[in-house]
């Protein structure tokens, strides 16, 4: 699993936890759960300035 943190602070902030099957983003009661392909389409948009 990687874990990455949306702000400097790191205690604070939603974060992204990427698994092997699946992506979450956000906190506890604020969670947006991805499958894999949906995380790369995301990602793709982001990168390609679509999103």
């Amino acid at each position: 699993m990687k874990l990455v943190t949306l702000c400097n602070s790191g205690a604070c902030c939603p974060v992204v936890k990427i698994k092997d099957h699946q992506v979450e983003i956000g906190e506890e009661g604020n969670l947006c759960v991805l499958t894999t392909e949906q995380w790369e389409t995301l990602r793709a948009k982001i990168l390609q300035g679509e999103a």
